[in-house]
Parts: structure tokens; sequence; C-alpha cells
């Protein structure tokens, strides 16, 4: 086993800000790339100024950074660099040499007026993996467009299909309740530059991978696309319930609610069975997956009245013994005490520099040999410009207090 991480070796240059760029760095970050964050001199990431909630200092008070950064910039180290001088762009340029990867999430050629697209630094550079983040990627009549999560839940389809039946109170669209298209496009970053690393190791050659936000969210779409381009059927708002399958949602019991989940006749048998109406597995109302879905109302009231007498814990220790997919539904309060949680060791605790410690949701991913680390908290503005200057560039103190003096870092 080596605690370098599988990712070890590689540099990347994260020119990234608010959400979905920063999650796919620190994702290449967590498996052993070393990270540079390059931040806007002064302002740095705007997420660092999306709050409340704010962190707070050593002694409790609201500091001006957000609790939105902390959550996908750690293992990283900032530089801050003003790239709109000749010297910061340079500067850049030396940086993206000396990289395997950059990932950068500006407007559509944006990058590009100061001799940092794609394909000037791959003059400088041909084996560089460049990755474009943007809201509707870099081709199309909405290429020039800005675009932010709740803009790409909307427009891909996403709202349609989330929030409460229509004529039912509080219905109309809905957003997901996190910033899902931010982290989906994310995913498929981190997914892309990885496959672009292996082609690199069988080719040399580097290349550009283009992302956005709403081809990202409308891959996501799944069942839905397909439904309606496969099926002809547009699948609407249907609350907590499942669009295609029954009894699957929201039930209340004596002290609040529970999620039950079955997507089969076998597991619909099974919590008939644990209900104590083993009937209703061959009732021709409920006996196949349409049937309950089509009968979704009646079966819902059978089965909420089931519930009544026990609370949510008793009832979901009943249904994971009778191997009934059920449980709680937690707020964060509750996840801080999971016992799943605290042994799968899902929340990181690091030292930090203005807080004392800082903690975030840790790596989905184990590797049996090579480890996710965590090495790094979320940095400070331009916290390692120095540092990076020196082992990147091997600049020394004249160059570097001359870019300082010009207004560069």
């Amino acid at each position: 086993m080596t605690n370098a991480g599988p990712l070890s070796g590689l540099r990347v240059l994260d020119m990234t800000r608010v959400v979905a760029g920063p999650y796919a760095g620190q994702i290449l970050a967590d498996l052993g790339a070393e990270v540079v964050k390059i931040e806007r001199l002064g302002e740095g990431d705007d997420c660092r100024r999306v709050g409340p909630p704010w962190i707070k200092d050593e002694q409790g008070t609201d500091t001006s950074e957000s609790t939105y950064f902390q959550a996908v910039n750690r293992n990283k180290e900032s530089i801050a660099v003003d790239f709109a001088k000749p010297e910061g762009a340079a500067l850049i340029q030396s940086l993206a040499g000396e990289a395997d990867i950059l990932l950068e999430n500006y407007r559509t050629g944006t990058l590009a007026k100061y001799g940092l697209g794609y394909a000037a630094l791959k003059e400088i550079n041909p084996g560089l993996i460049y990755c474009s983040v943007t809201g509707f990627g870099q081709t199309g009549p909405y290429a020039n467009r800005s675009g932010y999560d709740y803009l790409v839940q909307a427009m891909a389809g996403l709202m349609s299909v989330t929030g409460h039946r229509d004529g039912e109170a509080g219905d109309g669209p809905m957003r997901v309740g996190v910033p899902i298209a931010d982290i989906c496009a994310g995913l498929y970053a981190a997914i892309g530059v990885l496959a672009a690393v292996n082609h690199r190791h069988a080719t040399g050659e580097g290349q550009h991978i283009d992302v956005s936000l709403f081809d990202s969210q409308l891959a996501a779409m799944l069942n839905t696309f397909s439904a309606w381009f496969n099926g002809g059927v547009a699948l609407g708002r249907t609350g907590n319930d499942h669009p295609s399958a029954a009894p699957y949602g929201v039930f209340e019991v004596d002290d609040g609610f529970i999620l039950i989940a079955t997507f089969n006749d076998r597991e619909f048998a099974r919590l008939s069975t644990v209900l104590g109406f083993p009937e209703w597995a061959t009732d021709e109302r409920f006996a196949t997956m349409g049937a309950r879905v089509a009968n979704r109302e009646l079966l819902r009231a059978l089965v909420t009245e089931a519930l009544r007498g026990k609370g949510k814990a008793e009832w979901v220790d009943i249904m994971n013994a009778g191997t009934v997919s059920a449980g709680s539904i937690n707020e964060m309060a509750d996840i801080a005490h999971d016992p799943q949680v605290q042994a799968r060791e899902l929340i990181v605790t690091q030292e930090h520099p203005i807080t004392g410690t800082i903690r975030s949701a840790a790596s989905p991913m184990r590797f049996s040999e090579s480890p996710v680390t965590y090495r790094k908290p979320p940095p400070v503005i331009g916290e390692h410009t120095e540092q990076v200057l020196r082992q990147w560039l091997q600049y020394d103190d004249s160059q570097i207090h001359e870019l300082h003096d010009r207004g560069a870092i």
C-alpha cells in the first residue's frame, strides 16, 4: 500500500471558480494530484463570498469566508495572480508549461484573449490536458451565455420533474436542494481528465475537453430522457413518489416519516409480509409493478394504515431485518451521529489557519492499495504563491519581488 494516491505525480492548474470546476479539482487532489488553484488577485474565487453561512474564527465569530468554498477546495494550494496584466498572463503560461492538466471555467473565449486558451497553451505544452467547464459548452447558440446551476436545472428539464404534482398544495417547478448540475459537471470533468490522461499515456498527446453544466444535467436525466424519446411519455412531477415504482416514497409513522423503497415484485412481497399482509403480493391490484403504480393511492393508504403503532427507529429496524429497503429521513445533525457515517469515516477533520479546524465530507472512493488522502485544508487566497513559484519555476527572490512590484501577484 502507498499513501501517495493514485494520481500522485500529476500537476494540475485549477483556474476554476464557484462549484463545478473546483469540485473536479478537489476530486483530482483527493486522488493525489498536486493541484494549484489560481485565484484572482485580491478577490479570489467568487465562492469565498457566497454566504451566509460563513466559517467562524477560533473565537466563534463569523469571518468573510463562506462555508460553500470550503466544501470543494481541500488538498489545494492557492496562488493569487492578475492575468489581465501581461506579466500575470506570462506567469500562468510558464506554469502551464510545467503542468499536466489545466481546469478552467471562464465564459467561452475569455482566456484566449490573454493568451491562455487551449490553442496558445498547446504550443507551449503539447501534452497539456485542458478541460473547460462552462454553462453551455464551447459550441451551439448558447455557447456565450453564462450558466449557473439553478438555471441549468430549469433548462435541462430537472425542475419539470421535481416538486409536488400539479393541483397539489405547493405545486409548480422546484429546484433540487443541492447544486446537482454543478456536481454532475464536476464529476464528468474529472472523468474526462482521467480518460485524457490514459490517452496521453498511449499517444503522448494532450487534448481539449469540453464539459458543460447543461450537457451534464441532460445526461443525468436518464429515465426521464428515455421515457420521452423512446416511450413518448413526459414524466411529470410526482412529489415524493417514484414515477415508475410503488410503493416507493415517504410514509408517515407515529413519530415522523420514513422512506420505503420497493423496486420489484420480490421486494414488494417482502414488504407485504413485514407489514402483516402477505396476501397483497398476490392481489391482482398489486401483483405487478404496473398494477401497483396504477393503484398507487390505494396502496399508499393501506401501507400508511399498516404503519400505525410504531415509530421511525422501530420500523427501520424491522424492515431492514426483513430485507426491505427503508431508512430514516436525516438532517445534518443526524448525519453527525450516524453509526454508518462514523464507521466509514465520512467526516474529514483538518487543521485550518482561520477556524482552527474545518470539516468536510470524505471522498466516497475507497482504494485498497492507494487510498485517498487529506493533506491540506482549503487554502486562504494566495497562501502558497511564493512557494509554488519557487517549486514549479525555480523563481528567486528578485523575480518574485518584481512580480509583486508590477501588481501581477
